[in-house]
């Protein structure tokens, strides 16, 4: 009898049976916590991709001849902040405008500067780092864009 339950604890022992259940409890966690941040950084990404186009945008507005690029230039601020709106940016980012003299090659010319600063969310890693005591909960994106001024036509006579 005692031969019997000592052989029936031995085949338990050496049993497999729930090891992939207590792997699943593992992995399953890391797994969720990684494709999460993959989304987040792939909004980053996103977002930084359409504040870098809004920079171009608003600083090739802003050296056509019609236009002018300073501090109170509304057309380049409008144009910028149509395009953020239209890719769902919401609208508590910075811009910085200025004109620019920069000398080249010998050659001295205007140019228009534009500087936007966003602060990205990222809720998953806020999460996770929260939990474990970091701070991770946003990251500053930032663009510059510096366009020359295009040659302004001369009146006509």
């Amino acid at each position: 009898m005692a031969a019997l339950t000592l052989r029936s604890l031995r085949s338990r022992a050496a049993s497999q049976r729930g090891a992939e259940i207590i792997e699943m409890a593992i992995v399953a966690p890391l797994l969720a916590l990684l494709i999460a941040a993959l989304f987040d950084f792939g909004f980053l990404f996103r977002n930084w991709e359409v504040i870098t186009n809004a920079v171009r945008e608003g600083a090739r507005v802003g050296v056509l001849p019609s236009y002018t690029c300073d501090g109170a230039a509304s057309d380049v601020e409008s144009r910028i902040d149509a395009y953020l709106t239209g890719s769902g940016i919401p609208s508590d980012y910075d811009v910085d405008l200025r004109t620019d003299t920069i000398t080249a090659g010998g050659r001295t010319f205007s140019a228009c500067l534009v500087n936007i600063t966003f602060d990205q969310g990222m809720p998953t890693l806020r999460a996770f780092s929260a939990f474990f005591g970091g701070s991770l909960g946003t990251v500053q994106l930032s663009a510059t864009a510096v366009m020359r001024a295009e040659a302004q036509s001369a009146p006509a006579p």
